[in-house]
């Protein structure tokens, strides 16, 4: 269900006497999850436990935005306590023209919105963890004027973002030069990204106020990028002109990736960033068996950094691959779009079922075999294909 309007579920429990109503709100733009048929019964992934609590429920969930209790949080340094009537964010470093502004002048500063699919980056690293993911408009102020009116000086490169989470870090454990060292929670990116993205100073998530677990009262929104970016319990932006090596940004949410350069293979590491293409089919249906078959529909959602999604294609059983409808409305550069197949009828059995996005650039969701997944030794950036398992009875 939407922040502002009922589920379908809901629509159906009301009756005939709502059916003009309901029909209405059908073809709201915000209520546009391919939506089974009153026929349909859901039929269970194989060996996929349910979703918990604070979880994305993909078999149940009908709305393009994630309600709250289906969106999940992860706090690396502990969820911290403050006092968030006095929160303020500094904006400090190399600038002209040092910030101190509290929640009640950041909320006088002109107002957008912001639709954005957030993904942890270890989303789909294995069959029981596929639910790190949620749809939401965040609301709250763009980053870019202000870095602007502060005067970023022409040396700098790189901007911070420091939460109020902390911790104590440890470097070069066991060995005599260990060295323990308290540190907020932060992470960076260059001047041109901080500028030229539509980064958001978020204090509300889908008409409502942040709840304290998902970063309130302000938390930093990257559209285009995987979680760990989205830099919660803002309290400081500080501008350098040095690299910025915090664990999340050096040591950890760094991605190992073994390269074929002609007969020689070298491990490169990365920094967590920016998402990849993915798609996942979320749940599937079955109609009568007739004939001694089953009929069949998938549902899914597909996804990535901001570029054109082209198609969908799904496969049945490692037969040909088929392209899927993707819902015209809505579409939003940032946010993930569902799509819908209808795969016939199958025999009594088990049957396996994978999908591939396709962008405008014509990059491919890999499989698994692919070098790109198959030589990954961390298991952040988990955007290979996922096969579901089914089974269905005459």
């Amino acid at each position: 269900m939407s922040d502002t309007h009922p589920s379908r579920r809901d629509v159906l429990r009301t009756g005939a006497g709502a059916f003009a109503a309901g029909l209405a709100m059908l073809v709201r733009p915000d209520f546009v999850f391919p939506a089974e048929g009153d026929d349909e019964e859901l039929v269970p992934f194989l060996n996929v436990p349910r979703s918990g609590p604070n979880r994305l429920d993909w078999e149940t969930l009908d709305s393009w935005l994630t309600p709250q209790d289906q969106v999940f949080s992860v706090q690396h340094y502990g969820m911290p306590e403050f006092d968030a009537d006095k929160a303020a964010l500094e904006i400090t470093g190399m600038v002209d023209h040092p910030k101190t502004l509290t929640m009640d002048d950041i909320r006088k500063l002109p107002r957008k919105d912001q639709h954005m699919t957030l993904e942890c980056s270890g989303n789909g690293a294995s069959a029981g963890f596929m639910n790190a993911i949620y749809n939401s408009r965040w609301t709250g102020t763009p980053l870019a004027p202000l870095l602007k009116e502060c005067g970023i000086h022409d040396d700098a490169i790189e901007v911070v973002f420091i939460g109020h989470d902390r911790k104590e870090e440890t470097l070069r454990p066991g060995t005599n030069r260990e060295l323990k060292f308290e540190v907020p929670f932060g992470r960076s990116m260059s001047i041109e990204d901080a500028t030229t993205l539509p980064l958001l100073l978020a204090y509300e998530r889908n008409g409502e106020a942040l709840e304290h677990r998902n970063g309130a009262p302000l938390r930093l929104i990257v559209p285009g990028w995987y979680g760990i970016a989205n830099v919660k319990w803002l309290r400081r932006i500080e501008i350098r002109n040095r690299r910025y090596m915090g664990r999340y940004m050096a040591r950890d949410y760094v991605t190992v990736r073994a390269e074929k350069r002609g007969e020689q293979v070298e491990f490169v590491e990365t920094s967590v960033g920016r998402m990849n293409l993915k798609s996942i089919i979320a749940r599937v249906t079955r109609g009568e068996t007739a004939d001694g078959k089953v009929p069949l529909k998938a549902y899914g959602a597909v996804w990535n950094n901001g570029t054109p999604i082209r198609s969908v294609e799904v496969q049945l059983n490692d037969g040909e691959w088929r392209e899927a409808k993707i819902d015209a409305e809505p579409v939003e550069q940032f946010c993930w779009r569902f799509f819908s197949i209808d795969l016939g009828a199958v025999e009594p059995g088990k049957h396996k079922l994978v999908s591939r996005g396709i962008d405008t650039n014509g990059r491919i969701q890999p499989s698994s075999d692919d070098d790109e997944i198959a030589l990954k030794r961390t298991y952040w950036e988990a955007y290979q294909q996922w096969s579901r398992e089914i089974e269905v009875e005459a």
